[in-house]
Protein backbone atom coordinates (compact mmCIF):
# COMPACT_ATOMS: atom_id res chain seq x y z
CA UNK A 1 0.00 0.00 0.00
CA UNK A 2 1.35 3.41 -0.99
CA UNK A 3 0.40 6.53 0.99
CA UNK A 4 1.13 10.12 0.01
CA UNK A 5 1.08 12.58 2.91
CA UNK A 6 0.56 16.25 2.07
CA UNK A 7 1.75 18.59 4.81
CA UNK A 8 2.67 22.26 4.98
CA UNK A 9 5.57 21.57 7.34
CA UNK A 10 8.04 18.76 7.99
CA UNK A 11 11.37 18.44 9.82
CA UNK A 12 13.77 20.13 10.04
CA UNK A 13 11.13 22.88 10.07
CA UNK A 14 9.94 23.64 13.59
CA UNK A 15 6.36 22.48 14.07
CA UNK A 16 4.35 19.79 15.79
CA UNK A 17 2.42 18.78 12.66
CA UNK A 18 5.65 18.17 10.77
CA UNK A 19 7.10 16.08 13.59
CA UNK A 20 3.83 14.16 13.86
CA UNK A 21 3.78 13.42 10.12
CA UNK A 22 7.29 12.05 10.21
CA UNK A 23 6.66 9.86 13.25
CA UNK A 24 3.44 8.52 11.73
CA UNK A 25 5.19 7.86 8.41
CA UNK A 26 7.99 6.00 10.17
CA UNK A 27 5.53 3.85 12.09
CA UNK A 28 3.40 3.06 9.04
CA UNK A 29 6.54 2.15 7.11
CA UNK A 30 7.64 -0.23 9.84
CA UNK A 31 4.25 -1.95 9.42
CA UNK A 32 4.83 -2.41 5.69
CA UNK A 33 3.39 0.75 4.08
CA UNK A 34 5.23 2.65 1.33
CA UNK A 35 5.07 6.24 2.61
CA UNK A 36 5.80 9.40 0.60
CA UNK A 37 5.58 13.00 1.81
CA UNK A 38 4.93 16.12 -0.28
CA UNK A 39 5.90 19.15 1.76
CA UNK A 40 7.50 22.60 1.96
CA UNK A 41 10.80 23.50 0.30
CA UNK A 42 12.28 24.41 3.70
CA UNK A 43 11.93 20.84 4.97
CA UNK A 44 14.60 18.17 4.80
CA UNK A 45 18.24 18.49 5.73
CA UNK A 46 19.23 18.07 9.36
CA UNK A 47 16.25 16.47 11.15
CA UNK A 48 17.21 18.08 14.46
CA UNK A 49 14.49 17.04 16.85
CA UNK A 50 13.09 14.07 14.93
CA UNK A 51 14.20 10.63 16.16
CA UNK A 52 15.92 8.03 14.06
CA UNK A 53 13.91 4.99 12.99
CA UNK A 54 14.17 1.79 10.99
CA UNK A 55 12.09 3.32 8.19
CA UNK A 56 12.13 6.79 6.65
CA UNK A 57 9.43 8.12 4.32
CA UNK A 58 10.49 9.43 0.91
CA UNK A 59 10.23 13.23 1.03
CA UNK A 60 9.53 15.67 -1.83
CA UNK A 61 10.21 19.30 -0.89
CA UNK A 62 8.25 21.19 -3.53
CA UNK A 63 5.70 23.51 -1.86
CA UNK A 64 7.31 26.93 -2.09
CA UNK A 65 4.52 29.41 -1.32
CA UNK A 66 0.87 29.40 -0.21
CA UNK A 67 -1.54 29.34 -3.14
CA UNK A 68 -3.35 27.42 -5.81
CA UNK A 69 -0.05 25.94 -6.99
CA UNK A 70 -0.64 23.30 -4.31
CA UNK A 71 -3.14 21.63 -6.64
CA UNK A 72 -0.55 21.23 -9.40
CA UNK A 73 2.09 19.82 -7.07
CA UNK A 74 -0.31 17.28 -5.58
CA UNK A 75 -1.75 16.31 -8.94
CA UNK A 76 1.75 15.74 -10.37
CA UNK A 77 2.74 13.65 -7.35
CA UNK A 78 -0.39 11.52 -7.64
CA UNK A 79 0.25 10.98 -11.36
CA UNK A 80 3.86 9.95 -10.73
CA UNK A 81 3.46 7.89 -7.56
CA UNK A 82 -0.06 6.45 -8.05
CA UNK A 83 -0.76 6.17 -4.30
CA UNK A 84 -3.81 4.30 -3.04
CA UNK A 85 -4.24 6.99 -0.36
CA UNK A 86 -3.64 10.73 -0.33
CA UNK A 87 -3.65 11.82 3.31
CA UNK A 88 -3.82 15.56 4.03
CA UNK A 89 -2.40 16.89 7.29
CA UNK A 90 -4.58 19.94 7.90
CA UNK A 91 -3.47 22.91 9.93
CA UNK A 92 -4.45 26.07 8.11
CA UNK A 93 -1.46 28.12 9.28
CA UNK A 94 0.93 25.57 7.77
CA UNK A 95 -0.55 26.39 4.34
CA UNK A 96 -0.35 30.15 4.87
CA UNK A 97 -4.10 30.35 5.66
CA UNK A 98 -4.78 29.82 1.95
CA UNK A 99 -7.95 27.87 1.00
CA UNK A 100 -6.28 25.72 -1.68
CA UNK A 101 -5.89 22.81 0.75
CA UNK A 102 -9.54 23.05 1.80
CA UNK A 103 -10.68 22.50 -1.79
CA UNK A 104 -7.97 19.99 -2.73
CA UNK A 105 -10.13 16.84 -2.31
CA UNK A 106 -12.73 18.28 -4.70
CA UNK A 107 -9.96 18.91 -7.20
CA UNK A 108 -8.56 15.37 -6.87
CA UNK A 109 -12.00 13.88 -7.39
CA UNK A 110 -11.96 15.26 -10.94
CA UNK A 111 -9.26 12.74 -11.85
CA UNK A 112 -10.38 9.72 -13.88
CA UNK A 113 -8.50 7.43 -11.51
CA UNK A 114 -8.38 9.01 -8.12
CA UNK A 115 -6.94 7.76 -4.83
CA UNK A 116 -8.83 7.66 -1.58
CA UNK A 117 -8.55 10.97 0.26
CA UNK A 118 -8.27 11.30 4.03
CA UNK A 119 -7.77 14.43 6.10
CA UNK A 120 -6.36 14.66 9.61
CA UNK A 121 -7.68 17.75 11.34
CA UNK A 122 -4.93 18.96 13.65
CA UNK A 123 -7.14 21.93 14.38
CA UNK A 124 -10.33 23.42 12.97
CA UNK A 125 -8.97 26.87 12.21
CA UNK A 126 -10.10 28.23 8.90
CA UNK A 127 -8.28 29.99 6.05
CA UNK A 128 -8.40 33.71 5.45
CA UNK A 129 -10.41 33.69 2.16
CA UNK A 130 -11.20 37.44 1.85
CA UNK A 131 -12.28 40.38 4.06
CA UNK A 132 -15.63 39.89 5.80
CA UNK A 133 -15.85 36.28 4.62
CA UNK A 134 -17.57 35.46 7.92
CA UNK A 135 -19.33 32.06 8.00
CA UNK A 136 -17.79 31.10 4.66
CA UNK A 137 -14.52 30.46 6.45
CA UNK A 138 -16.04 27.73 8.62
CA UNK A 139 -17.81 26.37 5.56
CA UNK A 140 -14.42 25.97 3.89
CA UNK A 141 -13.36 23.67 6.76
CA UNK A 142 -16.57 21.68 6.41
CA UNK A 143 -16.03 21.46 2.65
CA UNK A 144 -12.67 19.81 3.31
CA UNK A 145 -14.28 17.27 5.62
CA UNK A 146 -17.24 16.57 3.37
CA UNK A 147 -15.12 16.02 0.27
CA UNK A 148 -12.69 13.70 2.06
CA UNK A 149 -13.46 9.99 2.16
CA UNK A 150 -12.70 9.94 5.89
CA UNK A 151 -11.49 12.37 8.55
CA UNK A 152 -9.02 11.60 11.33
CA UNK A 153 -9.87 13.56 14.48
CA UNK A 154 -7.37 13.77 17.31
CA UNK A 155 -9.39 15.08 20.28
CA UNK A 156 -12.92 15.18 21.74
CA UNK A 157 -13.87 18.85 21.12
CA UNK A 158 -13.03 18.62 17.42
CA UNK A 159 -14.82 15.27 17.18
CA UNK A 160 -17.96 16.82 18.71
CA UNK A 161 -17.91 19.89 16.51
CA UNK A 162 -17.49 17.96 13.29
CA UNK A 163 -20.06 15.37 14.31
CA UNK A 164 -22.58 18.11 15.07
CA UNK A 165 -21.87 19.57 11.63
CA UNK A 166 -23.06 16.32 10.04
CA UNK A 167 -19.74 14.54 9.47
CA UNK A 168 -20.20 11.81 12.07
CA UNK A 169 -20.01 8.87 9.66
CA UNK A 170 -16.68 10.06 8.25
CA UNK A 171 -14.93 10.60 11.58
CA UNK A 172 -12.18 8.26 12.79
CA UNK A 173 -10.95 9.10 16.33
CA UNK A 174 -7.17 8.56 16.49
CA UNK A 175 -5.13 10.61 19.01
CA UNK A 176 -1.64 11.91 18.35
CA UNK A 177 1.46 10.62 20.12
CA UNK A 178 4.56 12.21 21.59
CA UNK A 179 7.04 13.49 19.02
CA UNK A 180 9.77 13.22 21.67
CA UNK A 181 10.99 9.82 22.81
CA UNK A 182 11.97 9.45 26.46
CA UNK A 183 15.61 9.02 25.46
CA UNK A 184 18.11 11.53 26.90
CA UNK A 185 21.71 11.63 25.61
CA UNK A 186 24.24 9.05 26.79
CA UNK A 187 25.65 9.98 30.18
CA UNK A 188 22.60 12.01 31.16
CA UNK A 189 22.62 12.99 34.86
CA UNK A 190 19.57 14.75 36.22
CA UNK A 191 21.31 17.05 38.70
CA UNK A 192 23.88 18.06 36.09
CA UNK A 193 21.11 18.91 33.65
CA UNK A 194 19.26 20.93 36.29
CA UNK A 195 22.41 22.80 37.25
CA UNK A 196 22.89 23.72 33.60
CA UNK A 197 19.74 25.82 33.93
CA UNK A 198 20.62 27.25 37.32
CA UNK A 199 18.29 25.01 39.32
CA UNK A 200 19.56 24.11 42.81
CA UNK A 201 18.46 20.68 44.11
CA UNK A 202 16.10 22.40 46.56
CA UNK A 203 14.43 24.55 43.89
CA UNK A 204 11.29 23.67 41.95
CA UNK A 205 12.03 23.44 38.26
CA UNK A 206 8.79 23.90 36.33
CA UNK A 207 8.78 22.99 32.64
CA UNK A 208 6.76 24.41 29.77
CA UNK A 209 7.16 22.70 26.41
CA UNK A 210 5.94 23.94 23.04
CA UNK A 211 5.75 27.08 20.98
CA UNK A 212 4.22 30.16 22.50
CA UNK A 213 0.95 31.37 21.06
CA UNK A 214 -2.20 32.96 22.42
CA UNK A 215 -3.99 29.61 22.87
CA UNK A 216 -1.38 28.11 25.20
CA UNK A 217 -1.60 30.48 28.15
CA UNK A 218 1.90 31.93 28.17
CA UNK A 219 0.81 35.03 30.08
CA UNK A 220 -0.91 32.95 32.76
CA UNK A 221 2.22 30.83 33.03
CA UNK A 222 4.45 33.85 33.68
CA UNK A 223 1.94 35.37 36.09
CA UNK A 224 1.78 32.02 37.92
CA UNK A 225 5.57 32.08 38.31
CA UNK A 226 5.42 35.63 39.65
CA UNK A 227 2.71 34.58 42.12
CA UNK A 228 4.86 31.67 43.31
CA UNK A 229 7.81 34.01 43.80
CA UNK A 230 5.57 36.45 45.71
CA UNK A 231 4.61 33.63 48.07
CA UNK A 232 8.25 32.70 48.65
CA UNK A 233 8.20 29.46 46.66
CA UNK A 234 11.64 28.42 45.30
CA UNK A 235 10.34 28.16 41.73
CA UNK A 236 12.14 28.44 38.41
CA UNK A 237 10.69 28.05 34.91
CA UNK A 238 12.36 26.19 32.04
CA UNK A 239 10.92 26.98 28.60
CA UNK A 240 11.76 23.85 26.62
CA UNK A 241 12.07 23.92 22.83
CA UNK A 242 11.81 26.55 20.11
CA UNK A 243 9.94 29.73 20.85
CA UNK A 244 7.59 30.29 17.90
CA UNK A 245 7.86 27.58 15.20
CA UNK A 246 7.90 27.88 11.43
CA UNK A 247 4.23 28.19 10.45
CA UNK A 248 2.18 30.70 12.44
CA UNK A 249 3.29 34.35 11.94
CA UNK A 250 1.19 35.56 14.89
CA UNK A 251 3.40 33.65 17.33
CA UNK A 252 6.21 36.22 17.11
CA UNK A 253 3.99 39.05 18.33
CA UNK A 254 2.70 36.92 21.20
CA UNK A 255 6.24 35.92 22.17
CA UNK A 256 7.21 39.60 22.40
CA UNK A 257 4.19 40.20 24.65
CA UNK A 258 5.20 37.36 26.98
CA UNK A 259 8.82 38.52 27.09
CA UNK A 260 7.68 42.03 28.07
CA UNK A 261 5.52 40.56 30.82
CA UNK A 262 8.48 38.60 32.19
CA UNK A 263 10.44 41.83 32.52
CA UNK A 264 7.51 43.78 33.96
CA UNK A 265 6.94 41.18 36.67
CA UNK A 266 10.64 40.99 37.50
CA UNK A 267 11.05 37.22 37.01
CA UNK A 268 13.56 37.31 34.18
CA UNK A 269 16.26 35.75 36.39
CA UNK A 270 13.98 32.76 37.03
CA UNK A 271 13.14 31.96 33.40
CA UNK A 272 15.47 29.99 31.15
CA UNK A 273 14.91 29.24 27.44
CA UNK A 274 16.51 26.16 25.90
CA UNK A 275 15.80 27.12 22.30
CA UNK A 276 15.22 24.56 19.53
CA UNK A 277 17.39 21.51 20.26
CA UNK A 278 17.83 17.90 19.23
CA UNK A 279 15.17 15.51 20.52
CA UNK A 280 17.48 13.84 23.06
CA UNK A 281 18.18 17.26 24.62
CA UNK A 282 14.46 17.97 24.80
CA UNK A 283 14.06 14.65 26.59
CA UNK A 284 16.88 15.50 29.01
CA UNK A 285 15.32 18.85 29.85
CA UNK A 286 11.88 17.35 30.46
CA UNK A 287 13.37 14.67 32.71
CA UNK A 288 15.23 17.35 34.66
CA UNK A 289 12.00 19.15 35.57
CA UNK A 290 9.91 18.53 38.68
CA UNK A 291 6.60 19.06 36.90
CA UNK A 292 5.08 20.41 33.69
CA UNK A 293 2.83 23.48 33.78
CA UNK A 294 0.69 23.72 30.62
CA UNK A 295 -2.11 26.30 31.06
CA UNK A 296 -3.87 25.89 27.71
CA UNK A 297 -6.64 28.46 27.38
CA UNK A 298 -9.15 25.98 25.98
CA UNK A 299 -8.16 23.11 28.25
CA UNK A 300 -5.74 20.20 28.01
CA UNK A 301 -6.75 18.95 24.58
CA UNK A 302 -5.22 15.81 23.11
CA UNK A 303 -4.20 17.82 20.04
CA UNK A 304 -1.17 19.15 21.94
CA UNK A 305 2.07 17.27 21.29
CA UNK A 306 3.58 19.10 24.27
CA UNK A 307 1.06 17.37 26.55
CA UNK A 308 1.86 14.01 24.94
CA UNK A 309 5.58 14.58 25.57
CA UNK A 310 5.00 15.44 29.25
CA UNK A 311 2.98 12.23 29.67
CA UNK A 312 5.62 10.16 27.86
CA UNK A 313 8.26 11.45 30.26
CA UNK A 314 6.17 10.62 33.33
CA UNK A 315 6.01 14.21 34.49
CA UNK A 316 3.46 15.31 37.06
CA UNK A 317 1.29 17.77 35.15
CA UNK A 318 -0.58 20.93 36.14
CA UNK A 319 -2.88 22.01 33.34
CA UNK A 320 -6.39 23.27 32.58
CA UNK A 321 -9.62 21.30 32.46
CA UNK A 322 -11.33 20.57 29.18
CA UNK A 323 -14.97 21.58 29.64
CA UNK A 324 -18.09 20.78 27.66
CA UNK A 325 -17.01 17.34 26.46
CA UNK A 326 -19.83 14.79 26.42
CA UNK A 327 -19.56 11.24 27.69
CA UNK A 328 -20.09 10.09 24.10
CA UNK A 329 -16.96 11.90 22.92
CA UNK A 330 -14.96 10.63 25.85
CA UNK A 331 -15.74 7.05 24.82
CA UNK A 332 -13.43 7.55 21.85
CA UNK A 333 -10.46 9.13 23.64
CA UNK A 334 -8.49 8.48 26.84
CA UNK A 335 -8.32 11.71 28.83
CA UNK A 336 -6.62 13.52 31.68
CA UNK A 337 -8.60 13.33 34.92
CA UNK A 338 -8.11 15.76 37.78
CA UNK A 339 -6.41 14.13 40.75
CA UNK A 340 -6.06 10.86 38.85
CA UNK A 341 -3.26 11.51 36.37
CA UNK A 342 -2.89 15.33 36.52
CA UNK A 343 -3.96 18.40 38.47
CA UNK A 344 -6.43 20.39 36.40
CA UNK A 345 -7.65 23.90 37.11
CA UNK A 346 -10.57 25.60 35.33
CA UNK A 347 -9.66 27.19 32.00
CA UNK A 348 -10.38 30.84 31.27
CA UNK A 349 -10.69 32.15 34.84
CA UNK A 350 -9.59 35.70 35.52
CA UNK A 351 -7.74 34.47 38.62
CA UNK A 352 -6.09 31.60 36.77
CA UNK A 353 -2.49 32.53 37.75
CA UNK A 354 -3.42 32.30 41.44
CA UNK A 355 -5.25 29.00 40.95
CA UNK A 356 -2.33 27.61 38.95
CA UNK A 357 0.05 28.65 41.72
CA UNK A 358 -2.17 26.89 44.29
CA UNK A 359 -1.99 23.69 42.23
CA UNK A 360 1.80 23.91 41.78
CA UNK A 361 2.31 24.42 45.52
CA UNK A 362 0.00 21.49 46.30
CA UNK A 363 1.96 19.29 43.91
CA UNK A 364 5.42 20.36 44.99
CA UNK A 365 4.73 20.07 48.72
CA UNK A 366 3.17 16.60 48.48
CA UNK A 367 5.77 14.04 47.40
CA UNK A 368 3.25 11.19 47.44
CA UNK A 369 0.94 13.08 45.10
CA UNK A 370 3.83 13.80 42.71
CA UNK A 371 4.77 10.15 42.67
CA UNK A 372 1.22 8.97 42.00
CA UNK A 373 0.56 11.49 39.23
CA UNK A 374 3.91 10.76 37.58
CA UNK A 375 3.26 7.01 37.55
CA UNK A 376 -0.25 7.40 36.19
CA UNK A 377 0.88 9.87 33.55
CA UNK A 378 3.30 7.23 32.33
CA UNK A 379 0.52 4.64 32.22
CA UNK A 380 -1.77 6.98 30.28
CA UNK A 381 0.99 7.68 27.75
CA UNK A 382 0.89 4.03 26.65
CA UNK A 383 -2.51 4.78 25.09
CA UNK A 384 -0.71 7.15 22.71
CA UNK A 385 2.09 4.94 21.43
CA UNK A 386 2.95 5.24 17.76
CA UNK A 387 2.46 1.61 16.80
CA UNK A 388 -1.14 1.76 18.04
CA UNK A 389 -1.66 5.06 16.21
CA UNK A 390 -0.29 3.57 12.99
CA UNK A 391 -2.50 0.49 13.40
CA UNK A 392 -5.49 2.82 13.78
CA UNK A 393 -4.61 4.43 10.47
CA UNK A 394 -4.30 1.07 8.75
CA UNK A 395 -7.77 0.20 10.03
CA UNK A 396 -9.08 3.51 8.67
CA UNK A 397 -7.50 2.89 5.27
CA UNK A 398 -8.68 -0.72 5.19
CA UNK A 399 -12.19 0.31 6.13
CA UNK A 400 -12.32 2.34 2.93
CA UNK A 401 -11.33 -0.63 0.79
CA UNK A 402 -7.56 -0.22 0.62
CA UNK A 403 -5.63 -3.48 0.64
CA UNK A 404 -3.38 -2.99 3.66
Amino acid sequence: MRVLFVTGEYPAMQGGVGDYTRRLGQSLGELGADVHVLTHVDAGGDHLRAPSAAYEPTVYTQLDRPGWGLWRHVNDAVTELRPEVVHLQYQSAAYGLHPAVNLLPMRLKLRRERPLILTTFHDLKFPYLFPKAGPLRWQSVLALGRSSDACIVTNPPDWLRLRDAGLGEKLRPIPIGSNIRCEPPPGYARQVQRARWGAHPSEWLLAYFGFLNASKGGESLVQCLAELVRRGAPARLLMVGGKIGSSDPTNAAYLAKVERLIEELGVGDRVQWTGFTASDEVSANLLAADCAVLPYREGASLRHGSLMAALAHGLPIVSTALDGVSAEALEHFPMLQDGENALLVPAGRTDQPRVLADAVIRLMTDADLRSVLAARAGLLSRRFEWEAIAQGHLLAYGGLGVNV
